[in-house]
């Protein structure tokens, strides 16, 4: 039976996790030139199916829209992203990937994986199956506006 201890040094195992996941990311981060927080939003501006609107950004990544605007600066100043008029409304901004921010997607995608295997390497094909499960489980339990 679960009791809260075991609970806190769950809590605490998932943070370790995190902080692991987190240290890996920065470091393939790194030599590309890219901050986590301007991946994250490349990667959530590749999953629409038009360029989004800058408030649409700010929206999904929960965040101020005066963030998006300096994380778009950087992207934009390193030729990852663009800027676009919308064609119905002169006053919108749309983001648009460019062709570099599309291939730092692509070798982010190859780094993802490369570090999911090394995190997941102790786990047998069995073990990995049973924690895409609870992780699944865990993340449609999860309000609808936190996932991205």
């Amino acid at each position: 039976m679960d009791t809260p201890d075991s609970d806190g040094m769950l809590a605490e195992q998932l943070l370790r996790l995190t902080r692991r996941l987190q240290r890996i990311q920065s470091r393939q981060l790194e030599p590309i030139g890219i901050t986590p927080a301007q991946f994250r939003l490349l990667r959530t501006t590749a999953h629409y199916d038009g360029p989004p609107r800058m408030a649409d950004l700010a929206e999904r990544l929960d965040v101020v829209p005066r963030a998006v605007t300096t994380l778009v600066d950087g992207l934009e100043a390193a030729g990852r992203v663009r800027r676009a008029p919308d064609p119905t409304n002169r006053r919108v901004i749309r983001i648009e990937i460019t062709e570099e921010g599309r291939a730092v997607l692509r070798s982010m995608r190859d780094a993802r994986k490369a570090a999911a295997e090394e995190i997941l390497a102790p786990l047998t094909a069995d073990q990995r199956e049973v924690l895409g499960g609870l992780l699944t489980a865990l993340v449609d339990g999860m309000p609808e506006r936190r996932r991205c």
